[in-house]
């Protein structure tokens, strides 16, 4: 159990991150007003509103949000891993939460562990909670022991299937050679094989590479290394049933759940920030379904360094590589001179860009580049579009040499 843990708060802003937490500092060193003159001002507004009469019903709801403590309405998605470490008060519970994009606020969080009658219950503990979650339903699965992680590997989002096997025959002892074996046979691990079938008639192999969901695994004991694969496989299927994948793909996107699979994994491989990922989908789309580029080629430098890695080589920077890779049409993943998607996934991707391939943004766009080194993405959608963002490179030092010239 956590001992001592922080239920007092002399001055209830601490309790959130942000601009809130920001301005408490600044009332104690003298900067701001007090909480009297807050109170007053609350008052005020009170008095004010009543006098303009009915109308004062909508002013009053527009600014009582401000005073109300910032909470999501749930029930939040996806997963993530958040640890408790011994001596953690509540408030140090709750910024591990914000940070982790658990709960909109610390304070909301406190609120709702102090409302709890078992809220100082929490124990020390790693545990699989889900993003924007309702404050008071982050306390209650923090509070249920099942969520709790006792021998947890974590994948991140876009590990190629040869790296997962590195992450788990660390963690588990098991030789990475067990787990090559074992994704030899998808079917065998329960991917179904509706799964392989595309309506663009490229045939490619029946890889396991796009169905070993990323996610924090509790490996029980004694696993071998088929077990382990085919628990990851389970957690796709269940992840991309419950957002009904297959079905919208094909009614909304027109293609196959394994193009949309392709693409979610290109999307994944290539975007920074999740916010990205329904646009770059939707670039993908345009240039290989919209007729809007003359060959219908993606272009994209990851196919060509996940086919490196495959070879058990280093990937390499967009300028680092040859034009000999760039032309190689002995690479099964070349897309620059080659049509259409690669012939398998290149990266397993994570429920959000699964999700930006089922709901991908809407736009014109035929080009996506990293336009910084912090993995900021711009879009354009002609020749004068590339050359500004190929500018932008240059200029950030992202791409060099004759690339700039």
């Amino acid at each position: 159990m956590i001992d001592d843990l922080d239920l007092g708060f002399d001055e209830p802003e601490r309790g959130e991150k942000g601009r809130h937490r920001r301005s408490a500092v600044r009332k104690r060193n003298g900067e701001g007003g007090g909480r009297g003159k807050t109170i007053f001002a609350f008052l005020m507004v009170f008095v004010l509103l009543g006098a303009i009469g009915g109308g004062a019903y909508v002013g009053f709801d527009r600014i009582s949000g401000y005073f109300v403590t910032p909470d999501y309405p749930g029930p939040g998605s996806g997963e993530v891993l958040v640890q408790v470490k011994k001596g953690d008060t509540l408030t140090d519970i709750g910024n591990t939460l914000y940070d982790a994009g658990v709960v909109k606020s610390t304070k909301a969080f406190i609120e709702a562990a102090d409302a709890n009658p078992h809220g100082t219950e929490i124990q020390v503990a790693s545990y699989k909670l889900r993003k924007e979650m309702k404050a008071a339903d982050a306390v209650t699965m923090l509070l249920d022991p099942k969520n709790r992680v006792i021998n947890g590997v974590t994948i991140p989002e876009g590990t190629i299937s040869l790296n997962v096997y590195a992450i788990l025959a660390k963690e588990t002892k098991i030789p990475v050679a067990d787990f090559k074996n074992a994704a030899k046979d998808p079917a065998k691990l329960g991917v179904p094989d509706y799964w392989f079938k595309r309506d663009d008639g490229k045939k490619g192999p029946k890889s396991i590479e796009g169905f070993l969901y990323p996610a924090t695994y509790e490996i029980p004991p004694k696993a071998t290394a088929e077990q382990i694969l085919k628990m990851m496989v389970q957690k796709f299927l269940a992840v991309t049933e419950e957002m009904d994948f297959a079905n919208r793909v094909q009614k909304e996107r027109k293609i196959s759940p394994y193009e949309a699979l392709i693409t979610a994994s290109i999307a994944e491989a290539e975007a920074v920030d999740p916010k990205d990922l329904p646009k770059v989908s939707r670039v993908i789309y345009n240039r290989v379904y919209a007729g809007k580029i003359s060959c219908n080629c993606l272009g994209i430098d990851s196919g060509i360094n996940y086919w490196l890695r495959l070879q058990g080589k280093d990937p390499k920077d967009s300028d680092e590589l040859l034009a000999a890779e760039i032309d190689d049409l002995k690479n099964p993943y070349n897309t620059h001179r080659v049509a259409g998607l690669p012939i398998t996934p290149i990266s397993n991707p994570g429920e959000a860009a699964i999700k930006g391939a089922m709901e991908p943004e809407d736009g014109p766009w035929i080009y996506f580049m990293t336009v910084d080194k912090k993995g900021k993405m711009g879009y354009g959608s002609n020749d004068a579009d590339f050359n500004k963002l190929n500018k932008q490179m240059c200029d950030n030092g992202v791409l060099t040499g004759t690339n700039c010239k």
